[in-house]
């Protein structure tokens, strides 16, 4: 019956590589996931499918995911049809900070670097920012997508002054370690395939060089040709709405954080203690909406246009993005069933055993990549992991910092392989491209990343 946990993400996969469906393909490993759950009884399987997806609302923080997905298309509609953007794109022409596809693979590069505080907010503005200047140069916009999603989470376990960082340390926090903070910031150095994938970014951006699959997109793309934009108008109709949305989940980032620690403290709080402490999903969903109600004000008073016609343009931009959010909902119930099957569960025991020392390292970082592709969360492979990695280095004296980074570099790889990864569905969300075409356009260079990581860990072995 264990073997079987596997069936769910198999479907999927198939599925998705079969019929280039990913709705259909999350439909079927629901349903086979459920199937094994009610003991083969297809009947009680398929009605369990349809509560397991209404189940994905009775979290408030999923919820919030699936509105902010909607929001963001209303958001984008109201930027491009307003002339925002082809005023943004206009401006940076003739300032020469665009004219060139170095400089404009440049600046989703270092957005993504720069705005390491939330995941979300790093790809949602490197994405909008770049998507019509990446159209400009006829450069894919699979070829963004990239670059977002192979820099924000990278980035993110690099620069652990995040969410991502306080939510490690939470896991580690339970381990008789002298300094956590020590072992956390020493797996930095250790995090090959984070590091690995950013080099690749950068010589993508700085050659100007795709290869595999994004070089068939790209000719095509240079086939096609430039999308209309709207006539040019003002800049702001853009910039301030994304000043709003970025300034806001800060903001929001800091209250949800301030909240909650005076709580159970009532010291005063440090301002970056509070940001790590806040609620991502909120402060990404409020931050959206105020953004919204920004861009409606302005088009409405310095562009005297009719609220019907807002309005429309506001459900035109949501209808555009219902089929990603359709995948997202799809998504966080195959994950919550796959949780109730035991699928990392089983994935992580398999690492288990008398095995040679110098395997044990690549075999977690294919762990947590393995975990993180099938469930499509890599705080959920942490979560499995991390208790099981840590007393692994206690008892073979293999330094914790070098499992952490395995484990961590591990979730990533596995996320940017996944189809089911909420982070892959956001980068083609912002960057407004098919979200198949993203996950097999990047795949060659993760799985680059991901080979020469698991050498580096082999070899890293008879060094400590």
């Amino acid at each position: 019956m264990q073997w079987l946990t596997l069936l769910p993400p198999i479907v999927a996969i198939a599925l998705a590589v079969w019929k280039r469906e990913v709705i259909l393909a999350l439909f079927a490993a629901i349903l086979s996931a459920e199937w094994l759950l009610a003991e083969f009884n297809l009947g009680t399987g398929f009605v369990n499918t349809v509560e397991r997806m209404v189940s994905v609302f009775a979290s408030p923080g999923n919820t919030r995911i699936l509105l902010f997905s909607l929001l963001v298309g209303a958001l984008l509609s109201l930027m491009q049809k307003s002339g925002g953007v082809s005023a943004f794109v206009q401006w940076v022409g003739r300032k020469g900070m665009a004219d060139s596809p170095r400089k404009v693979g440049l600046l989703p590069t270092i957005m993504g670097i720069l705005i390491f505080i939330e995941t979300n907010l790093s790809v949602l503005t490197s994405g909008i920012l770049a998507r019509n200047l990446f159209d400009r140069f006829n450069m894919s916009r699979e070829r963004l997508a990239y670059i977002i999603d192979s820099t924000c989470a990278p980035v993110s376990v690099i620069i652990v002054m995040n969410a991502w960082g306080a939510y490690v340390l939470s896991l580690i926090d339970d381990f008789s370690f002298s300094n956590t903070n020590q072992v956390l910031f020493s797996s930095i150095a250790l995090n090959f395939y984070a590091l690995i994938t950013l080099a690749l970014v950068f010589y993508t951006v700085l050659s100007n060089r795709v290869h595999g699959p994004m070089k068939t997109i790209e000719t095509k793309t240079q086939q096609q040709g430039l999308d209309v934009l709207e006539p040019p108008s003002k800049k702001r109709f853009m910039l301030l709405p994304l000043a709003t949305m970025i300034g806001g989940i800060i903001f929001f980032m800091w209250l949800t954080g301030l909240q909650s620690l005076k709580s159970n403290s009532p010291e005063s709080i440090d301002f970056f203690d509070a940001l790590l402490a806040g609620s991502g999903s909120k402060a990404v969903l409020w931050a959206t909406f105020s953004a919204l109600v920004v861009a409606y004000i302005l088009l409405k008073t310095q562009d005297s246009r009719r609220h019907k016609e807002l309005v429309g343009w506001g459900f035109e931009g949501m209808s555009k993005l219902l089929g990603l959010v359709t995948t997202v909902m799809l998504a966080l119930a195959l994950g919550s069933s796959m949780k109730a099957l035991g699928t990392g569960d089983f994935v992580a025991q398999m690492i288990s055993g008398h095995l040679p020392i110098w395997l044990v390292t690549p075999l977690i970082f294919l762990s947590a990549a393995v975990i993180s592709f099938t469930t499509g969360t890599s705080w959920g492979t942490f979560g499995i992991l991390i208790p099981i990695g840590m007393p692994v280095s206690i008892s073979l004296g293999i330094p914790p910092e070098l499992v952490l980074a395995a484990i961590l570099g591990g979730g990533v790889f596995g996320d940017h392989c996944s189809p089911i990864s909420d982070t892959t569905i956001v980068s083609s969300l912002a960057a407004g491209c098919d979200h198949l075409d993203h996950v097999k356009t990047q795949l060659p260079y993760a799985l680059t990343a991901g080979i020469a990581t698991l050498v580096l860990y082999g070899l890293a072995a008879f060094t400590f």
